[in-house]
């Protein structure tokens, strides 16, 4: 019995090392072998959760997002999506695909035999590199509410130098709103560079630096929206404020 366990344990730790070298942002190259030309798609993974965001290149128009938990054990793949905007059919459903993986790209293979090509853009990490859910956040006399996250609520993944936050609701199957880009988090300074943004193109290009403190592993996040109002946000880890308790 203590060999099963043992042997169990390692193979654990194997399933998630092995998912670990996802970790980080990528951008879609090629589909069906094709080279993928005049839009952007990228790619966030972390903890085990993914998401991507689309825009066309020309106007920067927004096009879909998706996300959601994801499996990688050796060469089988698989993702369930919370979220998906051009085939809400696939939320809540676990797809299978294999995949070719390398340092630098992997090939998704689904059943019916599509592929797509995605190409590592950066695995580097900082302090705030998580999946993140909001749980707290000021109104506009500053007083701080409590969120729970439940069917509807707002993740934010960091990861390879990328972000990207996503207001859904599962069980509607809703996206009410996303936007991603570039981030740097050093010295207490949070700055997003935004590259989509689905409720209005032309905030594509915008620079918006932020305060950030964490405090007992939760982001304290204050400064000002896109919009130009003041925000005091808390955001905690995921799989600790929403996945722990399903």
């Amino acid at each position: 019995m203590k060999s099963l366990s043992v042997l169990l344990a390692l193979l654990f730790i194997a399933s998630f090392t092995f998912a670990q070298k996802l970790d980080g942002s990528w951008i879609l190259t090629h589909k069906n072998g094709e080279a993928v030309s005049g839009v952007e798609y990228v790619k966030i993974y972390q903890d085990g959760y993914f998401a991507f965001g689309g825009k066309k290149i020309a106007g920067n128009e927004f096009l879909d997002t998706g996300g959601g938990l994801y499996t990688l054990e050796g060469g089988l793949y698989s993702e369930t999506p919370d979220f998906y905007t051009s085939d809400v059919e696939r939320i809540g459903k676990k797809q299978a695909f294999t995949i070719t993986l390398s340092e630098v790209s992997f090939t998704l293979t689904a059943e019916n035999g599509s592929t797509e090509t995605w190409k590592r853009l950066s695995d580097t990490k900082d302090e705030l590199t998580r999946n993140w859910v909001i749980t707290g956040r000021a109104d506009k006399e500053g007083n701080l509410n409590q969120m729970t996250p439940g069917d509807r609520r707002t993740v934010k993944i960091l990861s390879g130098g990328r972000f990207q936050w996503i207001a859904f609701n599962s069980a509607t199957k809703q996206v009410m709103g996303t936007g991603g880009g570039t981030y740097t988090a050093e010295n207490g300074k949070y700055t997003e560079n935004i590259s989509f943004f689905s409720k209005d193109n032309n905030r594509v290009g915008a620079s918006l630096e932020f305060e950030y403190q964490l405090k007992d592993g939760k982001w304290h996040h204050s400064g000002k929206s896109s919009k130009g109002d003041p925000i005091h946000e808390i955001w905690s880890p995921y799989s600790e404020a929403y996945l722990k308790g399903k």
